[in-house]
Formats: structure tokens, C-alpha cells, sequence
């Protein structure tokens, strides 16, 4: 892993503090490497795939794929591949998988992945 954060870190604050009681906040915290992680984008990417999977679209869909720098990050995907999110029969899951996978490949394609 590099020591550069993900993109969209300052981003998700809002967005997974959706999934904590009113009065709570989930911090940013400082892997080894140096870089900064948003706490809390798991359980967030969870509680939207539930959503999607009950018809919502549009700003979920946005933050699913907003999740997803984080989850690479964090090692999400190299422990279940994109691939096997993809051949879920969930459709939540699988369109994470989808946005995992485009992310991957453009940054693939920069040069620019680090996990």
C-alpha cells in the first residue's frame, strides 16, 4: 500500500454517518502506510447494498461507487474479488462488484493503483 489516501476520504464522513445513532461521528484513522481511511465504509457500503437491493438507485449508486477507493484500500477486494461480487446473484452486491472492477481497471490503466 502507498501512503496516499483514497479518493473521496473527506467525502464519506457524510455519507457513512448515516449508519451511526444521532450524536455519533465515525473518525478518519491513519493506516500503517500514512495514509487516511474514512471508519465506517463497510458497514456504510452494506446498509446501501441492502437499499439498492430494494429498488433505490440514483444517489446510492453514487455512493456505492464512492465507497469503493476505500474498500480497495482497505484490502476489500483482494480478498473477494471483484469477479465473485460480479457472479452474485444479489444485485447490490453485484453492482459494487461492477464499480470495483471499472475502478480497478482505470486505475489499472493510469498506473496509478496502490493498495
Amino acid at each position: 500500500m502507498s501512503a496516499s489516501s483514497p479518493e473521496n476520504t473527506d467525502r464519506l464522513g457524510a455519507i457513512n454517518h448515516k449508519i451511526v445513532a444521532d450524536g455519533e461521528s465515525l473518525p478518519v484513522v491513519r493506516l500503517q502506510d500514512g495514509s487516511a481511511v474514512q471508519t465506517g465504509t463497510v458497514a456504510a457500503m452494506l446498509h446501501n447494498v441492502e437499499r439498492y437491493n430494494r429498488g433505490e438507485r440514483g444517489q446510492i449508486e453514487d455512493e456505492l461507487r464512492l465507497a469503493v477507493p476505500t474498500l480497495v484500500k482497505v484490502g476489500l477486494f483482494a480478498l473477494f474479488p471483484p469477479q465473485d461480487w460480479i457472479a452474485s446473484d444479489n444485485p447490490g452486491r453485484s453492482f459494487v462488484g461492477r464499480a470495483a472492477a471499472q475502478y480497478l481497471a482505470e486505475k489499472t490503466a493510469e498506473g496509478r493503483l496502490s493498495q
